[in-house]
């Protein structure tokens, strides 16, 4: 167990998100505008991302304006600090169709490290059992969305590496709808299911006893249309824990599935603490799952561990104007 410590740990462990000679140096952060009628830098949000220039060391503040913006939109490893924030989710849409394939049906990827996500729906739009339509991939390190929904039906958000921080986000899906082998905490979120078949509201796919990873959900909602399970293991060594959590009748008794593979269950920890509502009743769990964790996972649950958010940058309240090479207006990418 004291590798889930580790998990919730590294929240409080990881370093600043601002480069060292930026913080330093710089007092605000570099503003891009995206607006679709045409009154900010540009029209579309790929190409406020391109204009970053590689190996990025400033905090930019990419401002979407109101509007659905159908694109697909990636956010490159060598441009790291950005941010991109709409002003409300309701209002702000990034919206895709693809399918078929986990990690190019995205409609928004982030390869980027110390990326923040604000105020945004991100959605896949496409809807069949079976099918793979990512709607957010990520794949980098110290990543955050605040006050986000994304929406999805099949693998609805790729958390496929490194250390994430996700809050006040609303997540909904069918078919293993968290999925990946991130290291992450979801704190005051919200998960609807939406399956008309089966659902599971992760895949966690820990390969190996040795990896530092797991999903951590913290005061959370769960709700849905039809019933469905906390999980069941991508992974051999998947990890999962609901702290806190209400837990609607939509989770069946069962609470867990093996994917069909009994051996998995030796290895798996699935663990449930002080979750209530009529979906959290453990007595009719799965047997191989953890109804109880030990008293030092408890503990630290119940401290105090706001110190996690250190690595995450606030909104800024200055900015300067963007690269010079950005103008007004520009209507050449349209």
């Amino acid at each position: 167990m004291a590798a889930f410590i580790f998990l919730i740990a590294l929240f409080t462990l990881m370093p600043s998100t601002l480069p060292a000679d930026a913080a330093e140096t710089s007092e605000a952060a570099l503003l891009i505008t995206v607006d679709r009628s045409g009154k900010g830098n540009y029209e579309k949000i790929q190409d406020a991302i391109d204009a970053v220039p590689s190996n990025n060391k400033e905090v930019v503040f990419i401002l979407v304006k109101p509007g659905i913006y159908e694109e697909k939109i990636v956010v490159p490893a060598d441009k790291p600090f950005i941010t991109l924030s709409g002003s409300n989710a309701n209002s702000t849409i990034l919206t895709g169709n693809d399918s078929g394939n986990i990690i190019e049906s995205a409609t928004l990827t982030v390869l980027a490290s110390d990326f923040v996500g604000r105020y945004l729906t991100i959605q896949n739009t496409f809807r069949k059992h079976g099918v793979q339509a990512v709607a957010l991939r990520i794949s980098s390190d110290r990543v955050a969305f605040f006050e986000c929904r994304i929406l999805g039906y099949q693998d609805t958000l790729l958390d496929e590496a490194g250390r994430h921080y996700y809050r006040n986000c609303y997540i909904e899906g069918a078919v293993d709808f968290i999925c990946g082998n991130g290291a992450s905490l979801f704190e005051r979120c919200h998960l609807h299911t939406l399956s008309e078949e089966f659902s599971a509201i992760t895949a966690q796919r820990r390969e190996s006893p040795t990896e530092e990873t797991g999903f951590t959900f913290l005061g959370c909602k769960i709700t849905g249309e039809r019933t469905g399970i906390l999980g069941r293991p991508w992974g051999p060594y998947s990890r999962v824990v609901f702290a806190f959590t209400y837990m609607s009748n939509v989770i069946l008794p069962r609470g867990w599935d093996d994917w069909g593979d009994a051996s998995k269950r030796s290895t798996v920890f699935y663990g449930e603490y002080k979750c209530y509502g009529a979906g959290a009743n453990v007595s009719r769990r799965v047997e191989w799952s953890q109804k109880h964790m030990p008293e030092e996972v408890k503990l630290f649950l119940t401290k105090n561990i706001s110190g996690r958010r250190s690595w995450i940058r606030s909104t800024p309240k200055h900015f300067k104007k963007s690269f010079a090479a950005i103008s007004i207006n520009s209507t050449q990418h349209s």
